[in-house]
């Protein structure tokens, strides 16, 4: 008997280290906007296939520059961005896949009054008529923030709202500012605001002024696991994840 029960643990060891050998651990480098999808989405990876993923955010700039310099798995940014990698050999050909839109939005800190965006006008007038309004600055590389920037040049309000312009690299601070009435309100994307307890949604930006910002994954040439990468990529976009991404104010491809 104890020399079936030796056995019997044996194989139970066995099966255990040959599980834990199996398992593979994945970098997995994303923009920050669909960090709140990825907190959710990634667990439910690792407890359905045991592999252990480690995720880090930037900003779409920095991710993009990150693919081309660091190891990694699996990457989302902006689509060109991800479209310009595989060119340059850092995503796997083939691998790149959209996953999911967002559009930006105009927040306030909850409760305050909501400035009137409903049209391209009353978007420039909002900025005119605002103490202070908030965005990501373009220098962090944020596709955002670089938008922003540009789009009020085009109204040809830059110099008269400069003086009252927040910018931050990190988007943490700009939220704060606006949930502490700091700032009037900011501009940002979709999927960030609706998390944050702290502020709601004034309007989206008029259409004609509008940026639909869509995210793709690509797979690394060089990935430490590819077919945990491939695994990795594959839930990402079934129906289940793309249930997780909507929640968050994303759109599908």
């Amino acid at each position: 008997m104890n020399f079936i029960i030796i056995a019997l643990l044996g194989t139970i060891i066995a099966a255990l280290t040959a599980s834990a050998i199996d398992a593979a651990e994945l970098k997995f480098i994303h923009s920050i906007p669909i960090k709140t999808a990825v907190d959710e989405l990634v667990p439910a990876f690792e407890k359905n296939t045991a592999n252990k993923v480690s995720t880090s955010a930037g900003t779409s700039g920095a991710v993009a520059q990150r693919a081309q310099s660091e190891p990694f798995d699996v990457v989302v940014t902006i689509s060109s961005q991800v479209a310009e990698l595989e060119k340059q050999g850092a995503i796997a050909a083939g691998t790149k896949k959209d996953l999911a839109k967002v559009g930006l939005g105009v927040y306030v800190r909850k409760g305050a009054a909501k400035p009137d965006v409903s049209s391209v006008e009353n978007f420039k007038q909002a900025l005119l008529k605002a103490k202070s309004f908030g965005y990501l600055d373009p220098a962090s590389g944020a596709a955002g923030g670089i938008y922003v920037a540009k789009l009020v040049e085009r109204l040809g309000i830059a110099d008269q709202v400069k003086a009252k312009t927040m910018n931050s690299k990190n988007p943490a601070d700009v939220f704060a500012s606006v949930a502490s009435g700091q700032t009037d309100f900011g501009i940002g994307q979709l999927s960030e605001i609706v998390v944050d307890p702290r502020v709601e949604l004034a309007g989206m930006l008029p259409a004609d002024i509008q940026l639909t910002t869509l995210y793709a994954m690509g797979v690394s040439s060089k990935p430490n696991d590819a077919a945990a990468a491939k695994a990795l990529a594959a839930f990402l976009s079934d129906s289940t994840s793309q249930a997780v991404f909507k929640k968050f104010g994303f759109e599908a491809p």
